[in-house]
């Protein structure tokens, strides 16, 4: 699940709170080490998720997200590194755009608000109980694939 944080933090954000986990599947490089997850999730106001990750795959690098709505689709392509190579695209029943941003590494973006944290006093955009919300997911993912929870080294 190394990769995998940032999956659940997509699919938490895209979908306005902390799902359950309904299943999961894993694929183990050993016992001790999973190399692919996929997970379903339910938000509580009853739509649906899957999050998927693999630091070990036949598929080259594939970051992204989709979000189907009743009004239409959004599709993020690689929004963790737009310096390589990113699209956003918007598709309803009367309009589709597609959107680029700037090529500016997303390391840059996070050293920009730490330094507005510590240096101004700005709120943190990514709170400890963000990453606690985030882990919890990511323990019952763990749990529905029937593995045993990671502990800190």
């Amino acid at each position: 699940m190394d990769a995998g944080c940032y999956a659940v933090h997509m699919a938490r954000t895209f979908g306005g709170s902390t799902p359950e986990v309904v299943s999961a599947q894993a694929k183990l490089r050993d016992p001790q080490v999973d190399r692919a997850m996929t997970a379903e999730l339910r938000f509580p106001g009853g739509h649906t998720g899957r999050v998927r990750c693999s630091m070990w795959s036949t598929h080259l690098l594939q970051i992204n997200a989709k979000v189907v709505g009743s009004q239409g689709e959004l599709r993020v392509l690689n929004p963790v590194m737009p310096q390589n190579f990113h699209r956003l695209s918007v598709r309803s029943a009367n309009d589709s755009r597609v959107e680029r941003f700037s090529r500016r590494a997303s390391y840059a973006y996070q050293l920009d608000a730490f330094a507005a944290a510590v240096l101004r006093g700005e709120p943190v955009k990514t709170t400890p109980e963000d990453a606690i919300e985030n882990m919890t997911v990511i323990d019952a993912i763990y749990r529905a694939a029937g593995l045993p929870l990671r502990e800190p080294s």
